[in-house]
């Protein structure tokens, strides 16, 4: 995906660090995200997440809250009122490339700064948390042993993932301000809340309680076993999945018309892990695939390999091709389904310079209903004439160039 690196000015007037990354393709939405108490924009969720929504369409913008990251000011000067206040500056920045965000999500704090910073962007119409504390003073027990010291001498540095910071008292009594459960019970957005039951740092009871207090429509979805910052690749697969598909029933994506050359459209590719071989595979904005290599040979076995995407071409083609006949002769075929196989490995295909020998591809059919003999027989030979098997067969011309 394409990123811009970008600054914008926050609370305090500082430059605030972002990236905005961008479709491919037609840009159809945008989405606005919140990292966790003390992270990042690039954390490996965050970034994960990024790609597959820009897969479809959504740009998306990240950024360091005033004070981390690449970010001017002081971390110890900030409260959980500024990163709302930086939530929404980042926000206006959007709209004034006429890129008003759409979509708000947020990690840890950062889901209960965009709960709280949503009636504030008005053009929202989604919000997502992940692992989120209902009540954001939660954060005070990751620095409980120094609050004493805090109360005393107005701030103190504390470890904090093995890094240091400085927290100050205006950020401990700005945390005891804010109570999120008038602002959930009046949001109007659609809310999706996303928490693993066993997350170490902001127990599951959390989730249940900004679930409960928020009204429709809202959805609640299980990570399951993730730890609190979505750190495996798998869990940020998943979480970015489930973000991808429940934001299309709430935002409008309105795909452009095909390019002149390609009726159904352009069928996009994007590497989506560069230390293995995970694609996102897409074609607008809502049909989506992984595709991807065996454990075996380097992968992570997340989406079918480029050659089951040929078999699974082959397959589909010959179904629809098998009903649409069907359905014209008005014979009873009541179901169909087909086996293909390939007798070629991709990743050793891909390790070579040249391929040789016939691809073979080996198809079972299976036809369901009452069917005389002849017209299995005559089904069996229009399986042949499905337009990918034409394709197959014939061979095709494949015209490349860079962009």
């Amino acid at each position: 995906m394409p990123t811009q690196r970008i600054t914008f000015t926050g609370h305090a007037g500082d430059p605030l660090a972002a990236r905005l990354d961008l479709p491919s393709g037609p840009h159809l939405a945008t989405a606005l995200f919140a990292h966790c108490f003390t992270c990042g924009k690039d954390i490996h969720a965050a970034r994960r997440i990024a790609e597959r929504l820009c897969a479809m369409g959504i740009a998306v913008l990240r950024f360091d809250f005033t004070g981390l990251g690449h970010s001017g000011g002081e971390f110890a000067n900030t409260t959980f009122q500024t990163n709302v206040e930086d939530l929404v500056l980042a926000a206006q920045y959007l709209g004034a490339r006429d890129m008003a965000p759409d979509l708000l999500i947020g990690h840890s704090l950062g889901g209960a700064a965009v709960i709280r910073a949503a009636e504030h962007i008005p053009q929202a119409r989604a919000v997502v948390t992940i692992g989120a504390p209902f009540d954001p003073s939660h954060v005070k027990a990751t620095f409980a042993g120094a609050l004493r010291k805090i109360s005393a001498d107005g701030q103190a540095e504390v470890d904090l993932g093995g890094r240091p910071f400085t927290i100050g008292k205006a950020l401990v009594d700005d945390l005891a301000q804010h109570d999120l459960g008038p602002v959930l019970r009046k949001m109007q957005p659609a809310l999706l809340v996303m928490h693993a039951p066993m997350d170490a740092v902001v127990d599951i009871d959390n989730a249940t309680r900004i679930f409960t207090a928020a009204r429709h429509p809202k959805s609640f979805v299980t990570l399951d076993d993730a730890d609190h910052l979505v750190s495996r690749k798998t869990d940020a697969e998943y979480a970015a999945n489930v973000i991808a598909a429940w934001a299309q029933r709430y935002i409008k994506l309105t795909p452009p018309a095909p390019p002149p050359g390609a009726p159904e459209g352009v069928t996009r590719v994007t590497e989506a892990d560069p230390d293995g071989f995970l694609q996102d595979v897409s074609n607008g904005p809502f049909h989506h695939a992984l595709a991807d290599e065996p454990a075996a040979y380097g992968g992570t076995n997340r989406g079918m390999s480029p050659y089951n995407f040929v078999s699974a071409g082959l397959g589909a083609c010959t179904s629809m091709t098998l009903r649409m006949y069907a359905r014209r002769k008005g014979w009873p075929l009541t179901g169909v389904s087909v086996d293909v196989t390939h007798d070629k490995v991709h990743a050793q295909d891909a390790g070579s310079v040249t391929s040789s020998g016939v691809d073979r591809f080996h198809r079972v059919i299976r036809l369901e209903g009452p069917l005389s003999p002849e017209q299995r027989s005559r089904l069996l030979e229009i399986a042949d004439r499905c337009p990918v098997h034409r394709s197959l067969e014939t061979g095709a011309e494949i015209a490349t160039e860079l962009a």
